[in-house]
């Protein structure tokens, strides 16, 4: 008899671990073709929202291609990541739609090697984009559950070129400045004098303004003082903070 049972324990272990395996190796798949499908998702994105309304850069729609946006949304919104519009990240804030995330790094003209400061960090994405081209990236978000969110999603994606912290943006980050290019995802309604201060000469910084009507600002740093040229109209949610008060 005890042999008897000790061959049932044995195939009880042989068929139990054939299970897992088989549930492990089915999950995997499952994960592999996820992951496939929102490459391929992406891909669309690009080609249909973003390459369509003339974004041109190869480095800025090589980052778009790359970077997870549905990785920078909330679970429930993740099959909607690369629909053509703004999403909800939680606290009052949205993620920009993904024309205007690339439109605005194309506005910054980044090379490869550059120093970016961004102006609200929100989920991250934006930042994540940049650091796909800039080697260093600088992020300011008033609001701190989202910059420490966004600080834990980069982390977990394995950028290193990206700092993160929790303050007011209007005053930039002196510390780190001079910027090659400045990058602002909430509307003032100016232009704030120590973002211009902080950019080198010939940079660049790429900000929305207005109240009810906004208007995406290109401004370039020349020696004579800042060029301003008027891109398209935007809808930001409102820069807050210092810049609620000048």
């Amino acid at each position: 008899m005890k042999w008897q049972v000790l061959l049932v324990i044995l195939m009880f272990l042989v068929f139990s671990c054939g299970k897992t395996e088989e549930k492990d190796s089915s999950m995997e798949n499952n994960t592999q073709s996820d992951s496939l499908r929102m490459q391929e998702k992406r891909g669309w994105m690009v080609k249909a929202q973003i390459e369509s309304r003339g974004v041109k850069d190869s480095m800025v729609l090589k980052a778009m291609r790359k970077v997870p946006r549905h990785l920078f949304v909330p679970k429930s919104y993740q099959e909607e990541a690369y629909a053509d519009e703004p999403l909800p990240i939680g606290e009052g804030q949205t993620i920009s739609q993904p024309y205007i995330v690339a439109l605005m790094t194309e506005l910054l003209g980044l090379k490869g090697g550059e120093k970016v400061l961004e102006i609200g960090t929100g989920s991250g994405y934006q930042a994540a984009i940049l650091a796909e081209i800039a080697k260093e990236v600088y992020s300011i978000e008033i609001i701190c559950p989202l910059a420490e969110r966004a600080e834990s999603s980069l982390k977990e994606l394995g950028y290193k070129n990206i700092t993160v912290k929790c303050g007011d943006g209007y005053q930039g980050w002196k510390e780190y400045s001079p910027f090659d290019g400045i990058i602002v995802t909430a509307a003032p309604d100016h232009i704030p004098q120590p973002l211009v201060d902080q950019l080198k000469i010939g940079g660049r910084l790429v900000i929305p303004v207005g109240e009810l009507f906004q208007e995406l600002i290109l401004v370039t740093k020349t020696e004579k003082g800042i060029k301003k040229e008027n891109v398209i109209p935007v809808r930001f949610v409102p820069m807050t903070g210092e810049a609620e008060k000048k």
